[in-house]
């Protein structure tokens, strides 16, 4: 007896076969898979993919239950899936659910709590008996998603272009600063022998210098030269390809490591906007963190749960476990070890 299960998000999506004592067998992964985002077509292809990987060398007759974690999923989808499902080779459509469901399995067993989930998107949910009650946020990535991956891209990539767009008048005042010097710089290179003088600036470099942010977020959209022009076409670029502004998240934390402030107060604005989304959902249970920018170890992560702190905390693993372990809850019910099917994920 196997159970399959779906992660489909906005960035990959995965997928993954379990046996009912919780071992992973099978794991595919695939490009993304949120219809909402993508469209109905790209994510049917894509997790299609998944689960056909995860299927390799197993019979999906097999398959006893499974269930779909779908990101932008609605009941139309629900049966595009159970034609993916069918062409397969699976007895049985999946049961279709949130990412925040799959998420928050992938997290804890407790039939109540929290999920706070970050990764292209963001939103909060709160569970009593491991369904839905309410949800904050996750209103996508134009209106809403705020703190999540695609939130602080924007964000990085928006800082990173206005700085580019006023280096014209910084460079503009540095050459002020020159010409008003001037005067103290005619002194200076007649008194350049006097002990008193050495070690003195001899002028001022007129071109702007660029911290670490505006430099990682020109390499990530291969721009190079002239500032104007290089936020011009960072601006072009991210207008044709939204997701290469999401992609641009982690450059952020890297960036506010690296010291710069844009990035840290990126950081900072982010951690507030996440926990306070979060703290519109109040109730007892755990608190599941979820997502890749809430799941890997840098700045807003860190930033996170020192404003959770004194809250019971505890990290979602891998998605798909979650779902898989879900898929047996609905044919063995207790019998399905939440603790084996997470600790065989990824």
């Amino acid at each position: 007896m196997l159970f399959a299960g779906v992660d489909a998000g906005g960035t990959t999506t995965r997928a993954a076969v379990h046996a009912a004592d919780g071992t992973r067998l099978g794991h595919g992964t695939a490009g993304p898979g949120n219809p909402a985002a993508h469209g109905p077509t790209a994510a049917r292809v894509a997790i299609g993919q998944a689960l056909r990987r995860a299927l390799d060398g197993l019979d999906p007759r097999s398959v006893a239950a499974s269930v779909a974690g779908v990101a932008g999923g609605d009941d139309s989808f629900a049966a595009t899936l159970a034609r993916t499902w069918a062409e397969c080779g699976l007895g049985a459509p999946p049961r279709m659910v949130g990412d925040v469901e799959v998420a928050y399995a992938a997290g804890t067993a407790a039939p109540s709590g929290t999920l706070l989930l970050a990764g292209t998107g963001a939103a909060a949910a709160r569970f009593s008996g491991r369904a839905v009650t309410a949800v904050a946020d996750g209103l996508g990535w134009l209106l809403g998603d705020e703190g999540g991956g695609f939130w602080i891209g924007r964000a990085g990539v928006r800082a990173a272009v206005h700085t580019l767009d006023r280096s014209q008048e910084r460079a503009r005042d540095s050459v002020r600063d020159c010409t008003r010097d001037s005067a103290r710089d005619s002194v200076r290179a007649r008194l350049r022998d006097s002990p008193q003088d050495r070690g003195l600036d001899r002028g001022l470099d007129p071109s702007p210098a660029f911290g670490p942010l505006v430099e990682l977020v020109s390499a990530h959209f291969g721009v190079a030269g002239e500032p104007r022009r290089r936020a011009d076409r960072i601006v072009r670029l991210a207008q044709a390809d939204r997701m290469l502004v999401a992609a641009a998240a982690p450059l952020v934390s890297r960036a506010a490591s690296a010291g710069d402030e844009d990035a840290a107060g990126i950081v900072a604005e982010a951690a507030r906007r996440l926990t306070a989304t979060a703290a519109r959902l109040p109730g007892d249970g755990p608190l599941v963190l979820a997502g890749g920018v809430l799941t890997t170890d840098g700045p807003v992560r860190a930033a996170v749960l020192a404003r959770l702190a004194g809250r019971q905390v505890t990290t979602a693993r891998d998605g798909t476990a979650g779902a898989c372990w879900l898929a047996a809850l609905d044919r063995l019910g207790e019998r399905a070890v939440h603790e084996r099917f997470i600790a065989s994920g990824g």
